[in-house]
């Protein structure tokens, strides 16, 4: 009797929900969603209230909500719909006006998962359609974990990965955009903390990292006076600026979104400006930012990495750096200079990650001293800042 060898198990396609009151960009944004594998459009509402009627049956894994709708709009049906749903992710779709930058913001504090900057369709033209529609994709793939490539897998420093990530691309993909999220069990290579006291605190984040910023900004207020803040959250302009605002008001200091050539100080927040990098400069005695206007670094701009690997530079082994929730592998590198340089750096851990691709490249990478649960982060900064007589 011949024996045939059972083929592998066909994981179940990831079902997204689109909430959004046009007709017509529901129909567009469907038509891209059903050119990948592994992903299927499982329920549509043109409001939030139809949203909230549907959503328990649909048990999506990621819901595209518009921001603007009539009846109800997708902040009030937000809450109800994580509710409805557990473990859901949420995608807020927006234009980049200020106000819908303001709600935006408040939508990802109550819990969605990520943003969508959402073009005038009529007219943006053509560019602008398809630099949204890669962002769709990449963002909707990564948020469940589709397209998983291996730029780790070959030089990450001491990561054997026990369960290697599968490739999974898009039918029609633009861009293979984000890398490898390691498996949590990992055996990584681990740092020890620096003994050298903290001059400069720097944080990189992405996917989720506005409510993780927002988290522990707000549990470290009375306890950054002594040294600057420096963060890089990948966001586009007017999204930056209100970040900025939000931070000092969470957390007492001064600052906001850095301006070119203002001077690093002690008890001041310095967020990097959607469109460009930042850097830490060298002037006179001191440091000043560096806006730069160059080319996207791991697709993003402003990125992690050139900030990273300015205060590494700049502040050797009196640096500590976060390395927040996020998608992608932004921030390794510049991770692991800061690390050479003797500084120390921290990875939120994956379980209360919304993606664990930034924080998982940096401790793939070899460069943290640990992965420490969001809710945790706070009471190690403090400890170490106590520790050091800040």
């Amino acid at each position: 009797m011949n024996v045939m060898s059972a083929k592998p198990a066909q994981m179940p396609n990831k079902r997204v929900m689109l909430v959004e009151d046009s007709a017509v960009v529901r129909g567009m944004i469907r038509g891209w969603l059903e050119t990948m594998d592994g992903i299927e459009v499982v329920a549509a509402a043109d409001n939030g209230q139809v949203a909230l009627n549907k959503v328990a049956m649909a048990r999506p894994d990621v819901i595209i909500l518009d921001i603007e709708m009539p009846v109800m709009d997708g902040l009030t049906a937000l809450p109800g719909l994580l509710r409805a749903a557990p473990g859901v992710k949420v995608l807020v779709a927006s234009t980049l006006s200020r106000r819908n930058a303001q709600v935006t913001l408040k939508a990802m504090n109550l819990g969605a998962a990520d943003y969508l900057a959402k073009p005038s369709f009529a007219k943006d033209g053509v560019d602008a359609r398809a630099v949204f529609r890669e962002e769709l994709i990449g963002k909707v793939s990564g948020l469940v974990g589709l397209n998983l490539i291996s730029p780790l897998s070959g030089n990450a420093k001491g990561a054997q990965q026990k369960t290697p990530a599968k490739p999974v691309v898009p039918k029609t993909s633009p861009h293979q955009r984000w890398g490898t999220i390691p498996a949590p069990e990992s055996d990584f290579s681990l740092r020890k903390v620096s003994r050298i006291t903290p001059r400069v605190l720097a944080i990189g984040s992405s996917t989720g990292g506005p409510a993780a910023l927002s988290k522990v900004m707000t549990e470290l207020k009375g306890r950054l006076d002594h040294l600057p803040v420096l963060v890089t959250q990948h966001m586009p302009p007017t999204f930056t600026a209100l970040l900025g605002e939000s931070l000092c008001r969470l957390s007492g200091l001064d600052g906001g979104e850095a301006t070119d050539g203002e001077e690093i100080l002690p008890g001041r927040i310095y967020v990097a400006p959607g469109g460009f990098h930042m850097r830490v400069q060298a002037q006179g005695a001191g440091f000043v930012v560096a806006l730069e206007d160059g080319a996207p670094i791991n697709h993003c701009k402003p990125a992690v990495d050139p900030m990273f690997e300015s205060v590494a530079k700049a502040y050797g082994g009196s640096a500590l750096a976060l390395v927040l929730t996020g998608m992608g592998t932004d921030g390794a590198a510049g991770a692991t200079k800061i690390a050479d340089a003797g500084g120390s750096v921290f990875a939120q851990d994956e379980k209360s990650s919304i993606v664990w691709g930034m924080p998982g490249a940096a401790m793939a990478a070899g460069a943290c001293v640990e992965a420490i649960a969001l809710d945790k982060i706070a009471l190690r900064v403090s400890n170490i800042l106590m520790s050091k007589g800040q």
